[in-house]
């Protein structure tokens, strides 16, 4: 990534204000114009993890039908 930005654009004053918590608190109903939203997954929509990964049994062999004659 570049780090090195030349211009500070609505984007980058939206993220820096939402993610320190006193300027948040301080512009909580401020809207910037061409800020967009932050990203935000409910958790409740994420894949649930697995506790304990249980060693999975060998797989049997399927069996074969008989074949017709």
């Amino acid at each position: 990534r570049d780090n090195k930005k030349n211009r500070i654009i609505p984007r980058h004053v939206l993220l820096a204000i939402r993610n320190d918590e006193e300027l948040g608190k301080l512009l909580a109903g401020v809207t910037i114009a061409h800020g967009g939203v932050l990203p935000n997954i409910n958790p409740v929509l994420l894949p649930k993890k697995t506790a304990s990964k249980e060693p999975k049994s060998p797989a049997k062999p399927a069996s074969k039908s008989p074949k017709k004659a």
